[in-house]
């Protein structure tokens, strides 16, 4: 009877062992199937509230893309110097959202691509409106839809995004990231930022979290 009790708790941790083993693989699968896309489109408070909002995406942190990593502080970016643009990280799961559909978000809504080098009240190099692909898919996708927005004349002037190699993201300060949320009251948030959330989910109300 001890015999049969024994070989019973043995199958019984076996099997817990296998689920749980199974769980993990099934998790580290989930997150290998994850990708990896940059954006910069103005400040990037605003960019960063959009894609927080988009469905399909687990993660978005604000930064800098475009220098080096000594130059990747606010005060010297801030100065238009450093050849960083303020920019959004933004890991997604593919089979929840395609890239495609992120940069629809991007142009349509985060930002307005026909602002050179400024997007509304900012001014400055830092604040250029670009795309920063990581695989060559992505630079092919993203050509593609600058060319398909611009044969659909949906805006009067002509796109300004530049679309180059992603060589290194760099975090912003700890106070940068997620400030639409923490400070929706913030005058520049309300009035700047808070319409773009309003787009999102008036145009993309499918994709809207």
């Amino acid at each position: 009877m001890l015999h049969k009790r024994l070989i019973s708790s043995y199958i019984f941790i076996i099997a817990v062992c296998l689920m749980l083993g199974m769980s993990t693989l099934a998790n580290a699968s989930a997150s290998s199937t994850e990708q990896t896309a940059v954006f910069a489109g103005g400040c990037f408070w605003g960019v960063d509230a959009v894609f927080k909002h988009v469905k399909g995406v687990s993660d978005v942190q604000s930064g800098y893309t475009g220098g080096k990593a000594a130059t990747a502080h606010y005060e010297q970016v801030s100065t238009g110097n450093t050849g960083h643009a303020e920019s959004v990280r933004v890991r997604f799961n593919p089979n929840q959202i395609t890239y495609q559909q992120l940069l629809q978000v991007f142009f349509t809504v985060a930002h307005d691509p026909t602002e050179l080098n400024r997007q509304g009240p900012d001014e400055g190099n830092q604040y250029r409106s670009v795309v920063f692909y990581t695989t060559v898919e992505q630079e092919k996708i993203a050509q593609s839809s600058i060319k398909a927005l611009t044969a659909s004349h949906k805006f009067a002037s002509p796109i300004v995004t530049q679309i180059v190699p992603l060589q290194q993201f760099y975090p912003a300060e700890k106070y940068h990231q997620n400030y639409c949320a923490i400070h929706p009251d913030d005058s520049y948030i309300i009035i700047n930022d808070m319409p773009k959330l309003k787009r999102l989910r008036n145009q993309f109300p499918a994709l809207y979290q």
